[in-house]
Formats: C-alpha cells, structure tokens, sequence
C-alpha cells in the first residue's frame, strides 16, 4: 500500500511538473511573446471600453500590452504611423479622414476590418421644441426669433454645444455655420463636452429648449431618446471641408443630418501589423455592436466610470461573448501559424 502511495504521489509530481513545463513551453509559443504593444486613445473615457477589448485579446495572444496612452487624435494618427505607438480602437473613417492623410494614409497605417457599423452624427434640439414651433432644419435657425429659443447666454443667439478641439467634428462645425449663413444667429459653444452636455441634459429636465452636436455610440442617446426626447435636425446640402469635400452626407433613408455614416476601426502602425500576422488577423475580424458600446457607456454615465468599472465591464462583455471572443483568438493564432 505505502508503495502504490509513493509511486502514485511519483506519477502526480511527474504528471504536474510536465504539465507546467508544457505551459510554459506553450506560453512561449504565443506570437506575441516579448512583443510590447502600446495602445493609444483620446481623453474620452467613454472610449476605454472598445479599446480595452483589443487589450484584453492581445493579451490572450501572448502581447506584452502597456498601459492605455491619452493623446489627442491629431497627434495620436501621427505617433501610430510613425512607430512611436502600436494601435489605437477608435479611427472613424470618415470624419478622421484628415488626420489619416496627414499622417501618411494607407502608406504607413492599417485598417481592414470594421471595429463598429453605422456611427451617426449630427445636430439635435429638443423634440417638445421641434414640434411647438415645426423646426426639422438647421437652416432654421437663420431666423432671429427661432434662434433666440435655444440661448442659454442673453445673446439673443442660439447657442450650439459642439465637438471639442481636436475632435475633426469642430472642422465641420465651423465650416457648416459659415456655409448655411448661421453665424449672425448661432455661436458655437467649446470646452469639456461630457460637462457641457450634462449641464443640456439639466437644462433639457427643466424643460428648457437644447441644441447640440450628438453622435453615437455615446451615452446621451440612451439618456435623450432619438423621436422621445430629441430628434435630428437636417441641413440644407451636403457641406463638408478639407479632404471630404464633395462627399455627399445624404443617409441611406434620404434624410441628411450633415454628417457621413461612419464605421469605426482599428488603426495600426502598418509596418508593425506586416511583421505580426496574429494582430494583423485580430485588428480584421473583431468586431463591436455599436449598441453595446453605447449601453456601456450608458453605465458610465450612471456613476460605473472608475478604471475599475470599465474593467469589469469588459471582461463581463468577454464572459457573455465568449464563443465570439475565442473565435477571435483562435484566428488570430491560425494567421500566426501560417
């Protein structure tokens, strides 16, 4: 008996010491073993999420992944293409469409694959006002007296929370008051935006008219319902600057809301992503609901926006996509073999 003991504990010590030399030998074969990966995004914690998944399955892959770095877009297009940072998860093709070209477009960054489908944007007023006095138009607000409904300074002009500095939508902003004759009637309000807008979402419970930029993902629209609460205003014709010029903003149901539908992506330092297949299969193929992003962002907003929080809820969005999830890595790792 005391034998068969000891030759059984032998073969359990034997049994375990293989296993964890096979672990480790596995681990080891991981394609991104050594490999450090810097990701990058803006100071919008509401993008943290989406950028966290990529995280988390690089990790899977075996990547050496750093510490989440805040740079603003312009800066960030050109320390991606330049090798200073690996990716970053939120390039909107194509409202960054300038920031792209500018840092070297296709020649020096990667993008293939859809991140996240459909993101819209545009200008949005309160639905009560909309109705009360038929405003559908940005255009609109050319007349004094509508204008005047919206200001929040004593100005006796509409005043128009918009996208911050930095963002690209300011571009287009600033381009379309001009275009469509606004700047007599309209003064378009910069800063902090999530404080700006939480101040028009008290300003909108007091029962108060609002007149705002919104695009989704983003919190708002689960706290300001699109045709409850608020609605999309139109603008006269497409009216895009720069490298979009002539880009026709029409949507596929015929309303124009002045901006393009856009798609998110992953965008990649392009030499890095030729020399590292298993991320390349990865940037490609994961893709995110857009409505899960807004829903996080939602919980937030709700008070769950500690590094904490936006932690847990990627790895409970893994938990509940985990079928998706290992797809992903077991793709990622095909690429990588091949």
């Amino acid at each position: 008996m005391t034998n068969t003991r000891h030759l059984t504990r032998t073969l359990l010590v034997t049994g375990l010491l293989a296993l964890g030399m096979a672990a480790a030998h596995a681990s080891t074969d991981l394609p991104g073993t050594g490999v450090p990966v810097l990701p990058l995004q803006s100071n919008l914690g509401e993008e943290t999420f989406q950028t966290l998944l990529v995280t988390r399955a690089l990790k899977r892959l075996g990547y050496d992944v750093q510490a989440i770095k805040e740079v603003e877009y312009p800066m960030s297009y050109l320390a991606v293409a330049n090798g200073d940072a690996t990716f970053m998860a939120n390039h909107w093709n194509p409202h960054h469409a300038e920031f792209y070209k500018t840092a070297g477009g296709d020649d020096r960054l990667s993008r293939k694959g859809v991140y996240a489908r459909g993101a819209v944007q545009g200008y949005m007023i309160d639905k009560k006002t909309a109705d009360q006095y038929n405003i559908t138009h940005l255009s609109q607000l050319t007349d004094p007296q509508l204008a005047q409904l919206f200001d929040t300074t004593g100005d006796g002009k509409a005043d128009l929370v918009g996208p911050g500095a930095g963002w690209g939508g300011e571009a287009v902003v600033d381009h379309q008051l001009t275009t469509f004759k606004l700047r007599d009637t309209v003064s378009y309000t910069q800063g902090n935006y999530p404080a700006l807008m939480a101040d028009t979402v008290a300003r909108f419970r007091q029962g108060k008219p609002v007149l705002f930029y919104a695009w989704t993902p983003y919190w708002l629209s689960n706290v300001l319902r699109t045709g409850q609460d608020v609605v999309w205003l139109q603008v006269p014709f497409s009216a895009m600057p720069g490298v979009q010029a002539g880009t026709n903003t029409q949507l596929a149901n015929g309303r124009d809301y002045g901006f393009p539908l856009n798609n998110e992506y992953i965008v990649a330092n392009k030499a890095w992503v030729e020399q590292h297949p298993a991320a390349a299969k990865l940037f490609e193929i994961m893709e995110l609901p857009i409505a899960d992003i807004s829903a996080q962002n939602r919980r937030m907003r709700d008070g769950e926006n500690r590094p904490q929080d936006i932690e847990r809820h990627t790895d409970a969005w893994i938990k509940a996509h985990q079928k998706t999830f290992d797809g992903w890595i077991d793709q990622a790792l095909a690429a990588a073999s091949h």
